[in-house]
């Protein structure tokens, strides 16, 4: 039996139906369903059980797991509940982290670009204990993603027992179907497809920084499907571990995801541009980038699709059609 911790999420539920669709049946979520209709990630997908989150500890008890995917988070850049987010995105983590360390259990655990902060100390996944503590992320759940890192980091330093395969992963910005529960924390693209659609004024934030240009700032949009076969590749890995960037390793502007969109449709441009809140101008990245260097030198060559070609594959499968899911 597999186990994806997140797996009603965004990546989470894509992750099962790769699971599925590679033919394991064999999967558990922990998850919560709530009341928004979020059990449609899961409607066409196969499983033995869904956990709520907090009887998950004990529903391991005495279990034998194939591996753990760890994906459950509060992943909102703007919680602000510190006491929920540590237990949740820190202690959860290192409760499963024990775990499959105790029972030789392969774990693959979700990490976060967040960490990066502001990206003045660059992208660079270096997992080093001296690397990791040049960061500063700019939100809670940055910090909550990092201080996880450092632990596991620590622990190899110091040549402690880990699980058999461990590998955390820095996911930048993931887009593609089933993100619809997430509201605000959704891609631009999904939030804006239906304004696209009805040839509505599309609204992006004005540029606040000198030598930018409205709309352009830049992000390493990386499309769900990539993220995805790089979890699956690692599962047929074992022998690969450590902490990777998940991005495209090109940042693209604002701009370029929704004219993308337009070319999708066949529809002509229409975008404004508004002015960003001052209470986020201060904190407000203006460029990500992954270096994806050392996940092609642990053996990955499964490659990124080009914004363009990752854009029209979900404007063409999903956002233009009457069921979204996947």
């Amino acid at each position: 039996m597999l186990l994806v911790t997140g797996g009603a999420g965004f990546i989470g539920s894509n992750v099962v139906a790769a699971l599925n669709e590679s033919g394991r049946g064999d999967v558990a979520v922990c998850d919560f369903l709530g009341s928004d209709g979020k059990w449609r990630n899961l409607a066409k997908r196969q499983l033995v059980d869904i956990v709520p989150p907090g009887e998950l500890l004990d529903w391991m008890k005495g279990r034998k797991l194939d591996a753990v995917i760890h994906l459950g988070a509060i992943s909102a850049t703007t919680a602000t509940d510190g006491d929920l987010v540590f237990e949740t995105n820190f202690r959860t983590s290192m409760r499963l982290l024990d775990w499959c360390t105790a029972g030789a259990v392969p774990f693959i655990y979700a990490s976060s670009a967040a960490t990066y902060g502001d990206g003045t100390e660059g992208f660079d996944d270096d997992a080093s204990v001296p690397a990791l503590k040049k960061l500063r992320p700019m939100n809670l759940y940055g910090w909550s993603k990092h201080l996880f890192d450092l632990a596991v980091a620590e622990r190899v330093a110091n040549g402690d027992r880990l699980p058999p395969q461990w590998a955390g992963l820095k996911f930048f910005n993931v887009f593609g179907p089933n993100e619809y529960h997430k509201g605000s924390m959704m891609s631009v693209l999904a939030r804006r497809f239906d304004d696209v659609k009805a040839g509505r004024a599309v609204q992006l934030f004005k540029s606040h920084r000198e030598g930018i240009a409205d709309g352009d700032q830049r992000r390493d949009f990386i499309y769900v499907d990539d993220v995805v076969r790089v979890v699956m590749w690692l599962l047929a890995t074992p022998s690969v571990s450590g902490l990777f960037n998940v991005g495209t390793g090109k940042a693209r502007s604002f701009k370029d995801l929704m004219l993308a969109a337009y070319a999708a449709l066949g529809a002509r441009p229409n975008i404004e541009y508004i002015d960003m809140p001052e209470q986020i101008r201060d904190s407000y990245q203006y460029f990500t980038q992954s270096e994806v260097d050392r996940l092609q030198r642990a053996g990955y060559n499964g490659g990124f699709k080009r914004l363009e070609d990752a854009v029209k594959a979900y404007v063409g499968d999903y956002l233009d059609r009457p069921d979204r899911f996947r």
